[in-house]
């Protein structure tokens, strides 16, 4: 049985679309209001855990794996140095946001690129490399602790979050690649209760 990485992209796509939907509102002049806020705060939030999760079990069990591997650790390396790189930019926008600031656009342009470059280098090199040496036990293992520190009122936002907007191929697969029970709560209850937050909207 191979890892199935399709929540991992479908995770790193709604990075990518909210920080689209962020630059948006900073053109237009509608970011300062409290939906766009709180489509920041959910955005920073889920990040957060996102890279957690990666530096402080991820890495290092792809590390104990590649042992000797001198390439393969000096990726692991840029992995956490690019975590640490995008740490300022966030704080910028944060602060933008705030002040109301007239910098807000290229910051959030500087910070989409930033982790866009990130993005890539995982996808293109650190996602095949897990695929190699994890075994599916080893990815369970980072998936569940992502699962623990979310929680299920975690688990209420994350899921909608991710199919918000999404073609409904890349919904299906990503509802495909969850628990039965999971997808029929996101049916009855979460993706409404998501809805009526109204996240993003200007």
């Amino acid at each position: 049985m191979s890892i199935d990485l399709t929540v991992m992209y479908a995770a790193h796509d709604a990075f990518r679309r909210d920080l689209e939907r962020l630059g948006k509102a900073a053109a237009d002049g509608t970011a300062f209001t409290p939906q766009v806020r709180a489509g920041w705060d959910n955005f920073t939030r889920q990040l957060h855990i996102h890279h957690t999760a990666e530096d402080s079990d991820l890495w290092p069990r792809v590390q104990r794996k590649v042992e000797g591997r001198p390439a393969d650790l000096a990726l692991l390396a840029e992995m956490e140095a690019e975590h640490a790189l995008l740490d300022p930019r966030l704080t910028a926008v944060d602060a933008a946001l705030k002040d109301r600031s007239a910098e807000l656009h290229a910051l959030v342009q500087a910070l989409a690129s930033t982790l866009d470059d990130h993005l890539a280098h995982e996808e293109g090199s650190a996602l095949p490399l897990i695929k190699e040496v994890l075994t599916p036990a080893d990815w369970g293992a980072f998936t569940g602790r992502i699962r623990e520190t979310q929680g299920m009122r975690g688990a209420a936002v994350f899921v909608p979050w991710i199919v918000d907007g999404i073609p409904p191929a890349d919904r299906d697969a990503f509802l495909r690649a969850l628990p039965p029970p999971v997808r029929v709560l996101n049916r009855l209850f979460w993706e409404g209760s998501y809805r009526r937050r109204g996240l993003w909207r200007a």
